[in-house]
């Protein structure tokens, strides 16, 4: 859901001084800065044409006045206080037309204005002050009416994503359209939650994320704006406008719009600043299994995320049947600095943060001892962060090569662990591979053959042990040879010869292979 929107930067719903002086009607008037020049950027809320000495007391702060001086003249004690009262009430700037009474630029009034950081401008050709105050007084008007537009525009775009159910990411890429700069979601440890916005711009501004977000926004126009995000007066994050360049004010209505609706979109969909970190570690941790996005344009994200990358030695695991809030809980138990973001097919990727001088293999051991009713994958460690990918692929493997319920499994599973299982569970999609499963088991595949395939499979994963098998099937001995009997019998192998059982036992590997 989109909206066609005027670009930011002409919405802003104030002019410059620097801006007023540029129109064309202006400029016929040959307008000189003489003093103030470092503060034409001033924002002109109004225009105002005064002549009155003590026109401070008319003024609420903004406007540029204009006036001829005529009652200033010969006077040089009432032209610095004019001056002075102008700078009290936070006037943008002041406009002298030049004639009768001042045919140059008064020295004092320059000299004050100059002190007191006031944009002082004379104007060296006859000018109607009414058609600049119709023009620029229309300007504004419009201008505030494009802001107005603009912020509800905003609102009702995302508005009609939250109750379209969309997911935050939706949201995010609907905010960097308008704004044109990336969006970053953060806690409050300014640790990222999500981004959105064109990526290479959102690499660099991740790149040195931990000294550039402490830093942004301490001062006007430099193109960071923030917004808290929070409710019921707690605060729990800040969305941020990195390098808007539009007008800062039309920038800041934009990020409270977009503040408003993450607010509304937590509480809607009933969730937590939390579960935007799990996200954030999810999209991380399932770019670098897939390997689509270069290990290298994922560092700044990782780093970003809080994930120590600096030195270290990197653990890919996979868990299976993990609960990924238990998984985080234990790793904070235990210390360790990881990430976790569950994958598809009830699979958890968590990635470990070592210190060089820290040992993997136990800390490792230890993590999977806390754990209960679950399989721990991993890959051997990594010290370098390119190698990461096929890191997480290779737990992945290991982890999908036991799904199946491989026997007298140790607690942390390694590739060297699955042996046959693992090759098998590389080469399943394999048309010959296929096609030998589904010849070898061929007698079992169909009719009733579903409770005799489970006794062939204990029976093999037990290396034949007929004693385990019945024990495990809860069947009597004579039971279970009358099982596998018939096995035999529907397969017409022997199951006794070493050859005919291995080739039975690679098929139904496939066979488990393909069916998970």
């Amino acid at each position: 859901m989109s909206t066609t929107l005027e670009p930011l930067e002409s919405l802003a719903p104030t002019l410059s001084v620097r801006q007023v002086l540029m129109l064309e009607r202006v400029l016929a008037g040959e307008p000189e800065v003489v003093a103030g020049a470092s503060q034409l950027d001033r924002a002109v809320r109004w225009v105002h044409v005064a002549e009155a000495a003590d026109v401070g007391v008319m003024l609420s702060g903004g406007e540029m006045v204009l006036t001829t001086g005529v009652l200033l003249a010969g006077d040089e004690d009432k032209q610095a206080e004019y001056i002075q009262s102008l700078h009290r009430a936070e006037a943008a700037a002041v406009v002298l037309g030049l004639g009768r009474a001042f045919p140059a630029p008064p020295d004092v009034m320059r000299r004050a204005a100059e002190r007191c950081g006031l944009p002082m401008v004379v104007l060296h050709r006859p000018f109607p002050f009414a058609e600049l105050t119709e023009e620029v007084q229309a300007r504004l008007v419009r201008r505030k009416f494009a802001a107005v537009s603009m912020s509800e525009a905003v609102r009702t775009a995302l508005t009609g994503l939250i109750t379209a159910g969309a997911p935050l990411q939706h949201l995010l890429d609907e905010i960097a359209h308008h704004s044109g700069c990336p969006v970053v979601v953060t806690n409050l440890a300014h640790r990222v939650l999500a981004t959105a916005g064109e990526r290479s711009a959102v690499d660099d501004v991740l790149r040195d994320w931990e000294r550039i977000a402490r830093q942004a926004g301490v001062s006007a126009g430099d193109g960071w704006i923030r917004a808290e995000l929070g409710g019921r007066g707690e605060r729990w994050g800040q969305i941020m406008l990195c390098g808007y360049r539009g007008d800062t004010a039309t920038g800041r209505l934009l990020a409270d719009r977009a503040a408003e609706s993450l607010v509304l979109h937590r509480m809607l969909g009933g969730t937590s600043a939390h579960t935007w970190e799990e996200q954030s570690a999810q999209s991380l941790l399932t770019d670098l299994v897939s390997g689509v996005v270069p290990a290298r344009q994922l560092l700044p994200r990782a780093r970003a995320a809080g994930l120590p990358v600096n030195r270290r030695t990197f653990v890919p695991l996979v868990v299976r049947d993990g609960d990924p809030a238990e998984l985080d809980r234990v790793l904070r138990l235990l210390g360790l600095p990881g990430i976790v973001a569950e994958l598809a097919d009830g699979a958890t990727a968590v990635l470990l943060s070592l210190a060089r001088d820290q040992d993997a293999t136990v800390l490792t051991a230890n993590f999977a001892a806390r754990l209960t009713g679950t399989v721990v994958a991993a890959a051997d460690p990594r010290t370098a962060w390119d190698d990461v990918p096929a890191g997480m692929r290779e737990a992945r493997h290991v982890a999908d090569a036991v799904a199946s319920g491989a026997l007298d499994l140790p607690a942390v599973v390694r590739l060297r662990d699955v042996h046959l299982r693992g090759l098998i569970r590389l080469l399943r999609d394999d048309p010959h591979v296929q096609s030998f499963a589904e010849r070898e088991l061929d007698g079992l595949l169909c009719g009733a053959g579903d409770d005799l395939l489970a006794v062939l499979r204990t029976y093999l994963a037990t290396g034949r042990n007929k004693s385990r098998t019945a024990q495990l099937h809860h069947v009597s001995r004579p039971a279970l040879y009358r099982r596998l009997e018939a096995i035999q019998s529907r397969l017409g192998v022997d199951l006794d010869d070493f050859e005919q059982a291995a080739s039975v036992h690679i098929a139904l590997l496939a066979h488990d292979a393909q069916q998970s």
